[in-house]
């Protein structure tokens, strides 16, 4: 297990480890963030920058890479928002280092466009063409879509962590790879998702073991991660990739803040999950809310153990759709990046996803929100 010691704060011991991660070297940082209308994303910035400004960490160099979406239809009012984060982003970020922006699509118009898949490899490496020389690498998932976080936190590990065998590997000699989000799992279920996309996306590395003829007769085991609001997405992947024979293990958060929580997702997914395929409820699997490394292993576990099990029938085939908070979503992309394996001699795993072409928010909820904010330290010398 990669990760079975981590580095995780939140709240006031954000800015403790930031403290601990930045004293007494020179830092030549690279930050990522999406342009985006979620304004937690500015809270999360300004944060940052005030304790580097105050602590008086010495900055060698500095990057804010603002990653721009195109596809998605947004109201005015979130246009307008989306517009004055970017504004402000920019302004807060000038006073240390330079502003670049890019653009990532995760949406296919027709048949003469790119696939959807495709659009977002290629916007993926554009990130990674500023991935060079430095020693700290931020990712601010607060204002990213889940596809491109998912593979933008993937591949930056890819990167940086070429060979998972290794003793060391995770120190990734000695770049701080972090990632920050300002959570709020009651907003993120309030942003509303609609008309999912017909051309699933694939995260870039997960996607083969979907499409290769010699593993087209393992047994397909699904773990969607369940989220208010997604049944459509949740739909779209189980007709489009998920065969009748599948094992179907989907997960809810617990614990959570919410107690009931778990128990209005059963009902919401009744439908897809219990009326039309007759998932076994003894599937049901649960996924901490607010703490990605306990989801991580709790997920890792679960797919470990169909590996195990199915190892008999010569492999399997994982298949993981991400539809929860941010934070159980982080966890299951370390599950995922973990699992990969070198080859597909015995499994394979893909993290398919139906992007949605529209999102609706209340901007006075977007404003109103108070989250907390989070850092996971995934490599570097805390690792050495």
């Amino acid at each position: 297990m990669l990760w079975k010691h981590y580095v995780f704060r939140r709240g006031d011991e954000v800015h403790d480890l930031w403290d601990q991660l930045f004293r007494s070297r020179p830092i030549r940082l690279l930050y990522i963030a999406g342009r985006g209308f979620d304004v937690r994303v500015i809270t999360v910035l300004t944060q940052f920058l005030q304790n580097i400004s105050s602590s008086g960490h010495k900055i060698e160099d500095a990057e804010l890479l603002l990653v721009g979406f195109e596809g998605y239809e947004l109201d005015d009012n979130l246009k307008k928002l989306t517009e004055d984060n970017a504004k402000e982003m920019a302004e807060l970020f000038k006073g240390i280092g330079k502003v670049t922006e890019l653009k990532i699509s995760t949406y296919s118009a027709g048949e003469d466009d790119l696939s959807a898949s495709t659009a977002l490899r290629i916007g993926v490496k554009d990130v990674l063409t500023h991935v060079a020389e430095h020693t700290d690498i931020v990712l601010d998932i607060s204002s990213l879509p889940r596809v491109v976080y998912l593979a933008l936190m993937t591949s930056i590990l890819n990167k940086l962590i070429p060979n998972k065998d290794a003793t060391d590997a995770l120190r990734a000699n000695g770049v701080n790879f972090q990632v920050l989000v300002a959570e709020d799992a009651k907003l993120d279920a309030q942003i509303v998702s609609e008309e999912p996309n017909n051309d699933l996306v694939l995260i870039p590395g997960f996607s083969s073991v979907l499409h290769a003829e010699s593993v087209r007769d393992w047994p397909l085991v699904w773990f969607p991660i369940l989220g208010e609001n997604r049944v459509s997405q949740f739909e779209k992947v189980m007709e489009s990739v998920i065969p009748e024979s599948a094992e179907i293990c989907p997960i809810v958060p617990h614990p959570s803040s919410d107690p009931r929580r778990g128990d209005r997702l059963i009902v919401e997914y009744r439908r897809p999950l219990f009326e039309s395929r007759q998932t076994p409820t003894s599937n049901i699997l649960h996924a901490h809310e607010s703490h990605p490394f306990e989801a991580y292993r709790q997920l890792l576990l679960a797919m470990r153990h169909y590996c195990n099990s199915l190892s008999i029938l010569g492999g399997c085939r994982l298949v993981v759709t991400p539809l929860a908070s941010k934070l159980i979503t982080l966890g299951t992309g370390l599950a995922c990046f973990e699992m990969k394996p070198p080859d597909m001699e015995k499994y394979g795993v893909a993290i398919p996803y139906a992007e949605p072409r529209r999102y609706k928010a209340s901007v006075e909820d977007l404003q109103a929100s108070r989250p907390e904010i989070t850092a996971l330290v995934l490599t570097g010398e805390a690792y050495g």
